[in-house]
């Protein structure tokens, strides 16, 4: 009888294929998630779990696993019908957002000067470092990650974890608008542009709370200002196209 439920717990944990059952989640997630970010895959573009479980020879069971971990980033949503799409993007809302991201940026980004302690200061600066790299490889997924990882080290730093939850939030939410702002760049950003992330670590580091807050909002519009551009520049090309 053991040896039997031996068997049936091993069968548990892989799929119809023989794929671990983990790893085939995570292979889902990670690889619908990058189509979804890259925009790829289309806000409204329709998710099927038979066709998913087709496409990459899993059981239904990892399929839905990896769709509740998307749901629950806000990247797909499940219609009252039942039926799943990629979330769409709240243009209508995006100014909003936009407050209140700022917003995050800026009071993240005091309390780190006022309140860092021990090694925040060298995970800063190690997810910047990671940052810069994916921005010399022009590899806008790496540069999404390693952005949201900077962000959420200094929110982390600022101690209040209300905050840094919310803006976890804002970040993940964010994702698709700051593929944009990349495209807006041909995914060449300039070094002025990732160089404030240096100058807010330094002002940081220095407890130079004023100036912590000035730097991150100056930071935070301009990103602002290139992805509405973005968009105006984009609405216009699909009004020409229409007429």
């Amino acid at each position: 009888m053991a040896r039997q439920a031996g068997k049936r717990g091993a069968a548990a944990r892989n799929d119809a294929n023989g794929h671990r059952r983990g790893s085939g989640v995570a292979h889902v997630y990670e690889t619908l998630r990058n189509e979804i970010v890259e925009l790829t895959l289309a806000p409204g573009s329709p998710i099927d779990e038979l066709q998913l479980a087709e496409r990459f020879s899993l059981s239904r069971t990892p399929i839905r696993e990896a769709l509740v971990r998307l749901a629950a980033e806000g990247l797909i949503t499940t219609l009252p019908n039942r039926a799943t799409i990629v979330s769409n993007i709240d243009f209508l809302n995006l100014p909003h957002f936009f407050d209140a991201l700022t917003l995050m940026y800026r009071v993240t980004t005091r309390l780190a000067a006022a309140n860092h302690q021990g090694d925040d200061l060298a995970r800063i600066r190690a997810a910047q470092a990671a940052f810069a790299k994916a921005v010399a490889a022009r590899d806008a997924l790496a540069m999404i990650a390693a952005n949201r990882d900077f962000h959420l080290e200094i929110a982390r730093a600022g101690r209040n974890r209300y905050y840094a939850e919310l803006f976890r939030q804002l970040l993940d939410e964010g994702r698709r608008i700051l593929r944009l702002y990349y495209s807006s760049f041909h995914d060449v950003l300039p070094p002025q542009y990732a160089a404030e992330h240096d100058e807010m670590i330094a002002a940081i580091a220095a407890r130079d709370v004023a100036e912590a807050d000035r730097l991150a909002g100056l930071h935070a519009a301009q990103i602002v200002r290139h992805i509405q551009s973005s968009i105006a520049a984009d609405a216009g090309v699909n009004a020409g196209m229409e007429v």
